[in-house]
């Protein structure tokens, strides 16, 4: 049996709209988090970019108060923290924070890559050694200092000790997939823009995985991007919005997330289309009845535990549409 009534989640990397400066993109952001959160979703993550001027999402632990500050239950947590730029102390202090703040109600994914250009990358760094490759010390280290008093060493994160702050391990590669299953944590899977792997990063996961104190067994998320729209045709043109964010990705561009337009032609190279679409291809498109035959074959394949959905929508109330019938969906409406 197919199970398609599956926990829905939302990724919003708190893009900056033609024509808005960057309050109106925080404000849609905590917008957006109200809306879905009536909807009945689970968790509303934040990411972390760094040196877009397009996104907002550059210091993304205020952005998680902040939206916890103005929601009431959904869970708020990081799409993902960036391991590599931060020292994990200060992170466990943040969230320690937080999570005494808003008890039970937050969420700390954590990736390995920068978020951003290898330049930007190093003004970040705490250390100019390589810290990407100390990713595995730094999740145990994380998890000691949310963990109980007795198994803390000298330094401690105050407020952090005995918050048990739920850590998920981001992927776009297979890396962190045996990083996840070997640590026993929920594995959650970047294929809205790095789909090329996910298959094999979803088996690496589930055939690794060791149970832990925190998992029994895998939890596996994927993060796919979802244009839902009442009628198919509508779809095929509010998708241009995503195509044109995927082209700025390709071009190395920054432009703000633009309106949808009636062709692309006119805008990409068959070359430039053949990688934005190629980044872009675990995509959910279209209207209810298509949205769930294509979530019906989705989960044929992969079964996963709970997706995260991200929608670039230009219109914020297409947007919210988009969000409510992928719920319709899986809650069989």
């Amino acid at each position: 049996m197919i199970n398609i009534q599956i926990p829905v989640s939302v990724l919003n990397l708190a893009p900056i709209r033609k024509g808005q400066e960057p309050k109106d993109a925080i404000e849609a952001m905590v917008d957006l988090a109200q809306a879905t959160e009536k909807m009945g979703y689970k968790r509303y993550w934040i990411a972390e970019h760094h040196n877009t001027p397009t996104l907002v999402s550059s210091a993304t632990s205020i952005l998680i108060k902040h939206t916890l500050e103005h929601t009431e239950k959904i869970r708020v947590g990081s799409g993902g923290v960036m391991l590599p730029n931060h020292s994990p102390l200060v992170v466990a202090e943040q969230f320690g924070t937080m999570a005494t703040i808003y008890p039970d109600r937050l969420d700390l994914g954590l990736g390995r890559a920068p978020g951003t250009d290898m330049l930007t990358a190093s003004a970040l760094r705490r250390s100019k050694n390589d810290s990407v490759y100390t990713f595995p010390d730094d999740v145990n280290a994380l998890l000691t200092y949310f963990g109980p008093l007795e198994k803390q060493g000298y330094v401690k994160a105050y407020p952090g000790v005995n918050t048990n702050v739920p850590i998920y391990i981001l992927g776009s590669s297979t890396d962190s997939a045996y990083l996840a299953a070997k640590l026993g944590l929920p594995y959650a899977f970047a294929s809205h823009f790095a789909p090329q792997h996910m298959e094999e990063a979803i088996s690496i996961y589930r055939n690794n995985f060791k149970p832990s104190e925190y998992l029994d067994a895998p939890y596996m998320m994927v993060c796919l991007n979802v244009i839902a729209t009442d009628e198919d045709e509508e779809a095929f043109k509010e998708i241009t919005t995503m195509q044109q964010f995927f082209l700025n990705v390709v071009r190395g561009t920054q432009s703000p997330l633009m309106p949808p337009v009636d062709s692309m032609d006119d805008i990409w190279s068959p070359a430039e289309k053949q990688m934005a679409l190629s980044m872009s291809s675990v995509t959910l498109l279209g209207s209810k009845n298509s949205i769930r035959k294509q979530l019906i074959s989705f989960q044929e394949k992969y079964n996963v535990d709970e997706l995260m959905a991200v929608s670039y929508i230009y219109d914020p109330d297409k947007q919210k549409r988009s969000y409510e019938i992928l719920k319709e969906v899986v809650e069989g409406k």
